[in-house]
């Protein structure tokens, strides 16, 4: 029985990649992309944005992440828990991952005093940058291979919906005849289910709002708009599906290096917290994609490829700033310097739907001119239809005034303060004598739990009670460590000094304090968020071929993940 079982799955296996086989060989003829000449073996990266490890276990538990579970029950992946570092965001996670490199990354959004440049890493042109500057001299893990919606492109050679690129390349440019139709008419399934599943999601979407406004503490967003939520869902699921569809015709190629990110659990997270409904609900469609795309990496094995499932970082539950105190945390400062203090503060969501719409119009405009008349009137209603609800993008707002003194840059429970008076780094003794009142009610204040600054070339961390100096020699601790709340100080405070070393970080770095319950007070308005320090937000996951028997635990910065992934660069990784 045996060895009949054996030869039926074996016949089976060899009928799929049969099928496989003759399905991606004509997709990506018509679609004019040649099989990889790279040899050696392959890896895909999909992450799963925001997911921290905790989090994730959970989901697991109550069934929302069915396939993941299973690829560790029967053994073919391991599951750790590692330190992304500070500060825990997608752009410095993705830079040392891909490069090996995110110095001088102090946040998802800061102010550069030297040049007068404010700086949000969803912007294109200003992710560009920041890959240039960490790229400079290093190889890239995707060498070669392909990069599907993240921040940094890892030197692929095709990327789709990546900040870094968009601009540079267009990606459906490249198809032959029909063009970007050709990915949904040869997959007639597949139409149907974007959109019966679009349809279906803006439905519940609508009568989820409309609830909202009858039962008090319910939060939705924008719940008197009535379109803008369909075209979220609409660009959310096509895109979803783009991504997912190309990662498989890549695997028929044999690219050599596939980094694929989701993020729809990191928007939900957001604005409903880490464990709701909704945020799992969008870790169960990740986890369907997932599924997809290891079919086809188990069946069609024109190239062997590792499999890695991970998360930039994780989510910790918090509560706004402005809710519990009835102001910004940059007016606040303004209020302590005083009257004639111009306060320029930038907080916010990543608004990942207004990029990925972006992208969307910048794919649609390289197809105008392929297609005839009538195909290209029909995009460019397409297009337009979508530039007047979304508007031009995030190109314009960073053009601000120079004249203010005061800059407030916040990340979730982080934020960077910047005085204009001078174009260096100002030392905490410096602040104390231009705004007298301002470092000691930043300190009091019960919002606040970390007030970072430097001294002479040291780094100062104060909290309630006490204060930590640190060196490259040391730590000198004055009273009680502020730091001895959170699971890992000491290593918690190497990263504070490496974070305050950065040439852009703020004059001023402020930590949210423990509200209670186990929720940060977060200084952007959100339930769940990522960028500062303390609780799960600091410990993302990792799934990993079993056979590799990682040690993860020296793992403290995104960087340290850089040499496994280079290693394939050079076939460093074979199976065995």
């Amino acid at each position: 029985m045996g060895w009949l079982t054996r030869k039926i799955v074996d016949l089976f296996n060899a009928i799929a990649r049969f099928y496989y086989s003759r399905k991606y060989s004509a997709i990506a003829e018509r679609m004019g992309r040649r099989e990889s000449e790279a040899k050696g073996r392959g890896f895909v990266i999909v992450q799963i944005d925001g997911l921290a490890y905790e989090h994730l276990l959970e989901a697991m538990e109550r069934g929302y992440a069915p396939y993941m579970k299973r690829l560790l029950e029967r053994g073919e992946l391991a599951l750790a828990r590692w330190r992304c570092g500070l500060p825990s965001t997608t752009p410095a996670a993705q830079a040392g991952i891909m490069y090996g490199e995110n110095f001088d990354i102090p946040a998802f959004r800061w102010y550069e005093k030297d040049t007068g440049t404010s700086v949000v890493c969803k912007v294109p042109k200003l992710a560009r940058a920041v890959q240039e500057r960490v790229s400079a001299g290093r190889r890239g893990i995707l060498e070669g291979g392909s990069s599907y919606a993240n921040m940094m492109d890892g030197d692929a050679r095709l990327s789709l919906f990546t900040l870094s690129a968009l601009g540079r390349q267009r990606f459906f440019e490249s198809v032959r005849g029909v063009g970007f139709l050709l990915l949904f008419l040869l997959s007639p399934l597949r139409v149907a289910r974007v959109v019966l599943l679009s349809l279906w999601e803006y439905l519940v979407e609508m009568a989820k709002r409309a609830i909202a406004l009858f039962v008090p503490g319910r939060r939705y967003r924008r719940p008197f708009d009535v379109l803008s939520p369909f075209l979220a869902i609409l660009i959310n699921v096509v895109l979803r599906e783009i991504q997912t569809f190309g990662v498989i015709v890549d695997i028929y190629r044999g690219m050599p290096a596939i980094y694929v990110n989701y993020y729809s659990y990191d928007e939900a997270a957001h604005h409903f917290g880490p464990t709701s409904v909704e945020a799992f609900k969008a870790l169960r469609g990740i986890d369907k994609q997932i599924k997809q795309i290891d079919r086809i990496r188990t069946r069609y094995r024109r190239r062997e490829y590792d499999l890695y499932i991970l998360s930039d970082h994780g989510m910790t539950p918090s509560v706004p700033f402005q809710q519990l105190y009835g102001c910004t945390l940059g007016q606040y400062i303004a209020r302590q310097v005083g009257e004639g203090v111009f306060t320029d503060e930038r907080r916010g969501e990543e608004g990942r739907e207004t990029i990925e719409a972006q992208f969307l119009m910048e794919e649609l405009k390289g197809l105008e001119g392929r297609l005839s008349k009538r195909g290209g009137a029909l995009v460019r209603l397409m297009r337009r239809f979508i530039e007047e609800r979304v508007g031009p993008g995030e190109e314009m707002p960073w053009d601000l005034s120079r004249r203010g003194d005061i800059v407030v840059r916040s990340s979730g429970s982080m934020a960077h303060i910047y005085f204009n008076v001078s174009p260096s780094p100002l030392d905490l003794s410096e602040i104390a004598v231009l705004y007298p009142s301002l470092l000691r009610q930043l300190i009091e204040h019960p919002g606040i739990g970390l007030v970072v600054g430097r001294e002479g070339g040291e780094t100062v961390i104060v909290g309630k009670g006490g204060t930590i100096t640190l060196d490259e020699e040391g730590a000198e601790i004055q009273g009680e460590n502020p730091l001895a709340s959170l699971p890992e100080p000491e290593l918690a405070a190497e990263q504070l000094r490496r974070l305050a070393s950065f040439p852009h970080s703020g004059d001023l770095i402020l930590f949210g304090a423990w509200h209670g319950d186990g929720k940060l007070v977060c200084f952007e308005d959100q339930v769940a968020s990522h960028g500062g320090l303390g609780g799960p937000q600091d410990y993302p996951f990792i799934m990993y071929p079993r056979r590799l028997n990682l040690d993860l635990e020296k793992v403290t910065n995104a960087k340290d993940l850089y040499p496994h992934f280079a290693a394939y660069l050079d076939g460093a990784r074979r199976p065995r």
